[in-house]
């Protein structure tokens, strides 16, 4: 049966005290978290780092790379404003005019109860974008089918879907250090990983899968500072509490786990303004990188649109070698291409996706190689109606 509205709504006004209660909570401590930006945002660098040098350094949320003193609320102005969608357009030209800009996603068919053994389809798509007046850019697709024998299934309760998003994410990561690679020593070159390189999601489980996620990012950050190519995570909505849990040791303030460092930032921001750079200290997951990679990851937030700022997070070669101005207008100039999201991004996601086309083609070419070569292969009847209808 369908929802029923009015009974969501009788839920809803029933429980309205809940939600005005969680709000003024929230309200009350982002505003003491608002204070405290504004007060260490009058000091310079020096002297927070002193405060914070009484913490261990995996428990101090950030380390602040860049001057400070100078930023009210940490806050870098980009004086970006135009008076036409041209004249922005020739600020992205006069910056991205030859310079070659790559993502790369992907997107999968899981095991499913249609077919009678486990198979699994994973695709990945990638897009560079050459910024050339021909217009000429690349595209293209790889793919891998996933047996039993990869998948490595035991029993019905073995995490197989875990094992598809593994793999692809494994590909999308092996694409990027070939990008990386074939650029070797690129001065005009920009990698973007959709996601962070700090893999916090990764806690959530097992230590072979965490090992696995570390290991992936691990080696981006070494290919990026091997070939010299910068290397971009972009990370569109995100929880992260670094900036928060700074000050939260800087000025002894209550623990607050709804406040996050967009919204604490996204007030005092215009399009195109960006914190300094800082370093990332946050504990978890970055002991499980290698010493001389885990305090090698920097982070700044940028407005990019009308939402909460997003965050970029980079390699700090790229900050010793003075490119990260350079770098942050490229973002900028993808951003501006695809309006309020980088193009090069979305293109390659558009690349990757398999539709429900796919999929019916998928199981149709796999049925009809199985016979061939007299394999015990069945879809369900519900999926062999599909496909014949198709």
């Amino acid at each position: 049966m369908p929802l029923k509205p009015s009974q969501i709504l009788a839920l809803l006004k029933a429980k309205r005290s809940h939600f005005q209660t969680f709000d003024q909570t929230a309200l009350q401590a982002l505003q003491k978290y608002r204070a405290a930006l504004a007060a260490a945002s009058q000091d310079s660098e020096k002297p927070l780092l002193e405060q914070l040098s009484s913490f261990n350094p995996d428990d101090r949320g950030a380390e602040p790379l860049e001057p400070l003193g100078d930023y009210p609320n940490w806050v870098i102005r980009s004086g970006l404003v135009w008076q036409s969608r041209e004249e922005s357009y020739q600020w992205v030209r006069d910056r991205l005019t030859g310079i070659s800009t790559f993502a790369v996603d992907g997107s999968q068919i899981y095991p499913g109860k249609d077919l009678s053994i486990p198979v699994a389809l994973v695709q990945i798509g990638w897009f560079e974008n050459l910024h050339r007046t021909d217009g000429h850019y690349e595209k293209d697709i790889d793919l891998d089918v996933m047996t039993p024998t990869d998948l490595q299934v035991n029993s019905s309760a073995d995490p197989v879907d875990r094992r598809v998003n593994m793999r692809r994410f494994e590909m999308e990561t092996e694409r990027l250090i070939q990008y990386m690679d074939d650029r070797s020593g690129c001065n005009n070159c920009l990698a973007f990983l959709d996601g962070s390189l700090v893999a916090t999601f990764a806690e959530a489980f097992d230590e072979e899968t965490r090992r696995f996620y570390v290991n992936c990012i691990v080696e981006l950050l070494q290919a990026s500072k091997q070939y010299r190519v910068p290397l971009v995570g972009y990370i569109d909505t995100t929880y992260a509490r670094d900036l928060t849990i700074m000050l939260q040791r800087l000025f002894t303030l209550p623990e607050a786990p709804s406040i996050h460092d967009a919204p604490l930032l996204g007030k005092l921001m215009h399009w195109g303004d960006r914190t300094p750079l800082f370093r990332c200290r946050r504990s978890g997951i970055l002991k499980s990188y290698p010493p001389s990679i885990s305090d090698q990851i920097g982070f700044t937030y940028l407005k990019a649109h009308e939402g909460y700022p997003v965050r970029l997070e980079v390699p700090l070669w790229v900050y010793e070698a003075n490119l990260l101005e350079t770098v942050l207008d490229w973002v900028r100039g993808e951003i501006i291409i695809g309006g309020g999201y980088p193009y090069v991004i979305e293109t390659a996601d558009q690349t990757a996706v398999l539709k429900a086309e796919d999929r019916q083609m998928f199981f149709r070419l796999l049925q009809d190689w199985a016979d061939s070569e007299d394999l015990n292969l069945r879809l369900s009847r519900k999926m062999v109606s599909k496909v014949r209808r198709r």
